[in-house]
């Protein structure tokens, strides 16, 4: 029986090339889908007040999330003019970011938590799983450390490679 001991550098990229492109691969697949999600989002007026806050308004009334998260939807809802176009900028950034590779880990986590926001908001209004596999998806890419293959990330990381960026 043979043991594989633990790399000294924790900070290092997996050294199996098959887990470093699955990782590239899921990546590229969470950036497509957010850029997806941007453009299909703009064309359904999601972005602006009336239609953003129409959507939280059908999550508070049908879902079946808890009441303090009900509070802050409504709170978004209520202030819309600013949160429509901020979660716009949001989703277009990160899905630009984790296509190219660059800041991959920030990134990954910041589409974790906006993912996970959205799969409670859509607690008993939609399949369970339509957001939770993207949610454990960012994870893995912000512990795998996914930019630094086919990413500018890897550019970076030769300058430092123990940076918490990438």
């Amino acid at each position: 029986m043979s043991t594989i001991a633990a790399p000294n550098n924790i900070s290092e990229v997996a050294p199996q090339p098959s887990a470093r492109i699955g990782l590239a691969m899921v990546r590229l697949t969470i950036g497509a889908m957010f850029v997806w999600v941007f453009f299909e989002n703009l064309g359904k007026g999601l972005y602006r007040p009336a239609g953003y806050a129409g959507l939280i308004n059908y999550y508070i009334q049908h879902g079946n999330s808890p009441a303090a998260w009900k509070s802050i939807m409504s709170l978004a809802a209520s202030h819309a003019s600013m949160a429509a176009p901020l979660q716009g900028v949001t989703e277009i950034s990160l899905g630009i970011l984790l296509l190219l590779g660059l800041l991959t880990r920030p990134a990954a986590l910041v589409a974790f938590g906006l993912l996970t926001s959205l799969w409670v908001s859509e607690w008993g209004t939609s399949w369970i799983w339509e957001l939770l596999v993207p949610v454990l998806a960012c994870l893995a890419l912000l512990v795998g450390r996914a930019g630094r293959t086919w990413g500018v990330d890897a550019l970076l990381a030769r300058r430092a490679p123990s940076s918490l960026w990438w």
